[in-house]
């Protein structure tokens, strides 16, 4: 922004309006007077606008005091209206009273309406050469595209953290309180980039300390956590210490640490510690302490890229879920206990090839075993559901997407078969209904059009729409009826007709077959209104069509399909 000012008042190319946006407290406002003085800027020698104010010229006083007649300071936020667009407009018109020029700034002007917006645009494109606009705002996007056109933009980024405590340091050297760097870093880390946060901090805190401010009185202060509590709470959750983690939690809460801000840190902390294993001055963070660096330099070189990563998006959805619970603490352990049991769990890849080459081999895989010091065993937690990808390709067809395979662990205790083995898709559906599985059978009715069917082996593809989970609920039911290995395949062909879509066409079938019937015929015709609703086929029920219930999936009555018409 300087560099652009200081060539545009070199060349004369000085543009009509521009626009301050950028976080709170970053200097917008206090940046527009210092682009106001630079245009008014006049020491009696100087000859235009400069950037170079080393000496307050003429008007800059009265400019940093808010109180030149020719620098109009307006709170959009206050004055909204049309109306108040209005004045500008006709003041607009005439000449400053003594400045270069008339510089109007605009702050919160996103809170302007959409009346006044559209009544400033001309006057905005094409202004008087006297007058110069200046807007700030934090809130960019709600400004019509149509203004931001017309300004120059320039985006004011947060402070830097060293920067910041540089700046509060010697605020309070001047104020005569004496507070530690690292008491600043923390300020100046929880100000996050915000000058004007972070004097408010200070503020609050050398009233808190009666001038003379201790680290651990702005931890209080702020609700945080010692930073180095927080790198032993990650160390327990990483090393699956469940106990020890929660204890630590309890500790820091009952010290004031807020739940939700205990999980930011360790966020931030899982973060910094990524950074660290990919960017090595990030050691140099001035946020931190020396020994803090040493903890986190440690903890970087044991922990793994995908572990890190796998924290943070646990923790991502865990600060979401304590900030909206009833009952934060809970949340929060509940959300400690998760990142615990999931800490040393291989990475899906690598589960994925080892399923791979025990499939290779012939074997099923091994589940795994627990782990100690407090660690999740294998009797706390349900065991991995089993997956492995495979794929099909023929020298004639063009390449396929991998089909989803799931195959069962089977027990090496495994029961007797109890039931024989199903010899087509038919007979599986009709298992289900002896098993009285009426959900999975209706399903299978109705979603689930056979590819093909070996015993052992079922591939099938399903109806838009439905739920695949299906896949892995027919494979553990048909292991656990027939005490036999089941694989069920996901297939990308199309398959058979579902039982429900052949038994609507041979109902369909059957009903024309009996409206060409001519005693059908006569009966409809005696009998005007009647019409058929159902069709049995005059023989037995070996060959008899399913009864498909419309309403509701309930189990077809297999007496009903056994009767016959005379």
């Amino acid at each position: 922004m300087v560099t652009t000012l200081a060539n545009a008042f070199e060349t004369g190319r000085i543009a009509q309006a521009y626009m301050l946006t950028g976080v709170r407290g970053v200097g917008k406002t206090t940046t527009a007077r210092l682009i106001a003085r630079a245009l008014n800027y006049d020491t009696g020698d100087a000859s235009g606008p400069s950037v170079k104010m080393d000496t307050l010229g003429e008007h800059c006083q009265a400019i940093m005091e808010s109180r030149h007649v020719d620098v109009i300071e307006m709170d959009a936020a206050s004055n909204t209206g049309i109306d108040d667009v209005r004045e500008i407009i006709e003041a607009a018109r005439y000449r400053p009273a003594s400045a270069r020029y008339k510089v109007y700034i605009v702050d919160e002007v996103h809170m302007l309406s959409k009346a006044a917006f559209n009544g400033l645009l001309k006057t905005l494109e094409e202004p008087p050469p006297h007058v110069k606009f200046i807007f700030a705002t934090t809130e960019v996007r709600k400004v019509p595209v149509t203004v931001l056109s017309r300004c120059q933009r320039f985006d004011l980024r947060r402070i830097d953290t060293e920067l910041l405590v540089r700046h509060l340091s010697g605020i309070a050297g001047k104020e005569g309180a004496k507070i530690p760097e690292d008491a600043l870093a923390l300020i100046a880390r929880a100000a996050e980039g915000s000058v004007r946060d972070g004097l408010s901090l200070l503020d609050q805190a050398i009233a808190l300390g009666g001038g003379e401010i201790a680290a651990d009185t702005v931890r209080d202060m702020l609700g945080l956590a010692d930073r180095a509590r927080t790198i032993d709470l990650l160390d327990h959750v990483m090393a699956g210490r469940v106990g020890e983690a929660l204890d630590e939690f309890k500790s820091q809460y009952d010290a004031g640490a807020d739940p939700s801000v205990v999980l930011v840190d360790l966020a931030q902390l899982v973060h910094w510690l990524t950074r660290l294993k990919l960017v090595k001055s990030a050691a140099d963070d001035p946020a931190m302490s020396e020994a803090e660096r040493k903890l986190g330099a440690a903890m970087a070189d044991k922990l793994s890229m995908r572990t890190l990563a796998r924290a943070w998006q646990m923790l991502l959805k865990g600060i979401s879920e304590v900030q909206m619970a009833h009952n934060p603490v809970a949340a929060a352990d509940m959300v400690l206990v998760r990142l615990c049991y999931v800490a040393e769990l291989p990475a899906p890849e690598d589960l994925v090839r080892s399923l791979g080459d025990d499939a290779a081999k012939g074997s099923p895989s091994a589940s795994p075993t627990g782990a100690s010091n407090g660690r999740p065993s294998a009797g706390d937690a349900p065991p991995p559901v089993s997956a492995v990808a495979t794929a099909s390709r023929s020298s004639a067809q063009p390449a396929m997407q991998p089909v989803e395979t799931v195959e069962p662990e089977t027990s090496a205790h495994a029961q007797p078969q109890a039931v024989p083995m199903p010899r087509n898709f038919a007979e599986v559906v009709a298992l289900a209904g002896e098993k009285r599985d009426i959900r999975l059978k209706t399903n299978l009715e109705r979603s689930v059009r056979p590819v093909s069917f070996q015993p052992g082996h079922i591939e099938i593809n399903l109806v838009e729409g439905h739920n695949p989970r299906i896949v892995n609920e027919l494979s553990a039911r048909l292991s656990e009826w027939t005490g036999e290995r089941w694989v069920v395949s996901l297939s990308h062909e199309e398959g058979e007709k579902t039982i429900y879509e052949e038994a609507r066409e041979r109902e369909g079938s059957l009903m024309s077959q009996a409206l060409k019937d001519p005693v059908v015929a006569e009966v409809l015709s005696t009998f005007p209104g009647a019409e058929i609703v159902d069709v049995r086929p005059p023989f037995d029920n070996a060959d008899a069509i399913p009864q498909m219930d419309d309403e509701t999936d309930t189990e077809p009555d297999a007496e009903s399909d056994a009767e016959s018409d005379d």
